[in-house]
């Protein structure tokens, strides 16, 4: 039997569109982050003309009883930006300090999907930093605080039809980002991650490195498999990758993960890290929200038996 490094909690999905507060056709993909004791969520809400946008759920204990916020953070009509017409969509959500969040998203539009950042300190009231990176760009998520006296983050643009993980730098608090490179590339082959790559939740500070969560597709049968990865990047220094595991950590398995918009998808941009638990929020079939909990010194384990 393959081992589960990922257990779902509960018998289906924690979240689907006939619980939120406004008609929606789906809620997918959550950024997630602790505040004054609520478990708070930043949910991509696809309403039914297909355009998102991203809303706050609070929740004591992670599970149940959400409370939603009456209106949008991140609304695709703000006026003055112009590049999230179509929708903000995939918030990750990075603590970077006692009191203030850097929130990474992807802003959708007719150029296509370009990164954008905003901060917060309360999560009723966003300061938009606006486009950072030029498109065709998603799966942003940046490291918290600074490492070495430099802000990081890690992004997937299309270069040429090849999606793969790249990174960029800035000393000047969350704008102007250079010296981009490539962190890790899709394998190619027969491999579960030979389609394209992307970053899952923003990294996990680990005794042994950072810790990345992944996602990577494989086209089978005319389309795209969504599963997920680890792989351990430096600490002192995160474009290095001090390993990679071969094998996926989670995959769509369960009903909700098989039918939906989507069938076939698992994708994550948040995880909470209580002691040696992590709760990861996902996307499953980009239809419905799902909670799967694990140790993160099995997924150590995992990607320290592959060096």
């Amino acid at each position: 039997m393959n081992r589960q490094y990922l257990v779902r909690q509960g018998a289906g999905p924690l979240l689907t569109p006939k619980d939120m507060p406004c008609e929606a056709n789906a809620v997918l993909n959550p950024g997630v982050t602790e505040m004054d004791g609520d478990v708070v969520l930043l949910l991509r809400i696809e309403n039914k003309d297909g355009i998102s946008h991203i809303r706050v759920a609070k929740s004591h204990n992670g599970v149940d009883s959400w409370r939603y916020a009456d209106r949008p953070l991140l609304d695709p009509g703000a006026p003055g930006f112009p590049y999230s017409v179509w929708g903000c969509e995939d918030a990750r959500v990075t603590k970077m300090s006692d009191d203030e969040w850097a929130i990474a998203y992807t802003a959708y539009s007719g150029h296509g999907p370009i990164i954008a950042l905003a901060t917060t300190s309360d999560f009723e009231q966003v300061d938009r930093l606006g486009t950072v990176l030029i498109p065709a760009n998603k799966d942003a998520a940046v490291f918290p605080g600074t490492i070495n006296g430099k802000y990081y983050v890690l992004h997937r643009p299309d270069v040429g039809g090849e999606e793969n993980i790249w990174f960029a730098s800035s000393a000047e608090r969350l704008i102007h980002w250079s010296d981009p490179g490539v962190l890790m590339e899709r394998r190619g082959g027969p491999y579960w991650d030979s389609q394209r790559i992307g970053a899952g939740c923003p990294p996990i500070r680990t005794k042994d490195g950072w810790l990345l969560i992944y996602h990577g597709s494989k086209e089978m049968g005319g389309r795209s498999i969504y599963r997920l990865g680890v792989a351990l990047l430096d600490l002192e220094d995160p474009t290095k990758v001090i390993t990679r595991s071969n094998d996926w950590i989670f995959a769509p398995e369960a009903d909700f993960e098989q039918t939906g918009l989507m069938p076939g998808v698992v994708f994550t941009c948040g995880a909470l890290v209580r002691g040696d638990e992590i709760w990861m929020y996902y996307g499953a079939a980009d239809t419905f929200v799902g909670l799967a909990v694990g140790k993160v010194s099995d997924l150590l384990d995992l990607i320290n038996a592959s060096r």
